[in-house]
């Protein structure tokens, strides 16, 4: 059986070069809500993100549709840079800023467009 904790380090070390340090990580088991960290990397990356059905180019669109109508706007800076790194070029992220307000509403897709402006610059 695989372990999902090291498939979830795995996935998000190739989506997110450089942000989590080699070997195992120990995400703060004494601040608050310590397993919070622990459940994301293997239910979200560990079991979702390696699953098959979708591509990972697929599934950051999916991603960034939920998290910009949600305006989980942490998470998307994460995603929109996670999008490049799985194919999406700016001009799909554009559109996919710009499909969203159509469904989302406006104000959930101006806030995308200022998170993706300053996630995207980090690169």
């Amino acid at each position: 059986m695989t372990n999902l904790r090291d498939e979830g380090l795995r996935v998000f070390r190739e989506m997110l070069p450089g942000v989590l340090p080699d070997g195992d990580v120990d995400f703060g088991a004494d601040g608050f809500a310590p397993e919070l960290l622990d459940i994301g990397v293997e239910s979200v990356f560990g079991k979702l993100w390696t699953r098959d059905g979708l591509s990972r180019r697929e599934r950051s669109l999916v991603t960034l549709g939920i998290l910009i109508a949600l305006r989980a706007t942490d998470e998307l800076s994460a995603h929109f840079r996670i999008a490049r790194t799985n194919g999406l070029t700016d001009d799909e992220l554009a559109e996919v800023i710009y499909h969203a307000s159509g469904y989302a509403g406006f104000p959930a897709a101006a806030t995308a467009k200022n998170v993706a402006t300053k996630a995207l610059a980090q690169e």
